[in-house]
């Protein structure tokens, strides 16, 4: 996110977006939703994943201004609990899996431990349902 906030451009090479949150809005530097008034980019990501032909670049948001990042990173963002999102699994190539789904948020750690029981399911990308926006990664522990 610090080379995006520096050099003003995304993945794709676009100018990023400045926008000033109306509040909710899902922030993938920190994992919480904005808060109203809340100085933002709106920018092109590229999820890490091997070269595929599902890798993709998609919209995130982020502050605009370093944050301190997500308070926890062991466990589901709380901001997101009950919030529908797709969980899409991939495979060790980088392809997606058939266990993609789209889940309803309430018990997240089930549904990913049931997720990542899949034996050829090595990540899940958490995805906004409707704007689609990739939230976070949950790689298989080692």
């Amino acid at each position: 996110m610090d080379n995006v906030r520096a050099g003003g451009v995304d993945a794709s090479g676009h100018p990023v977006e400045r926008i000033t949150a109306e509040g909710g809005e899902p922030l993938r530097c920190c994992l919480r939703d904005a808060r109203p008034g809340e100085k933002l980019l709106l920018f092109g990501h590229q999820p890490p994943l091997p070269a595929s032909p599902y890798r993709e670049i998609g919209a995130v948001l982020a502050h605009a201004e370093p944050c301190a990042g997500p308070a926890d990173v062991t466990g589901y963002p709380p901001d997101w609990r009950g919030r529908p999102q797709v969980l899409r699994a991939y495979d060790e190539r980088g392809w997606i899996h058939d266990a993609t789904i789209v889940h309803d948020g309430r018990h997240p750690e089930k549904v990913i431990a049931e997720l990542l029981a899949e034996p050829d399911v090595v990540q899940i990308h958490s995805r906004n349902v409707a704007w689609g926006c990739y939230m976070f990664t949950i790689t298989r522990p080692e």
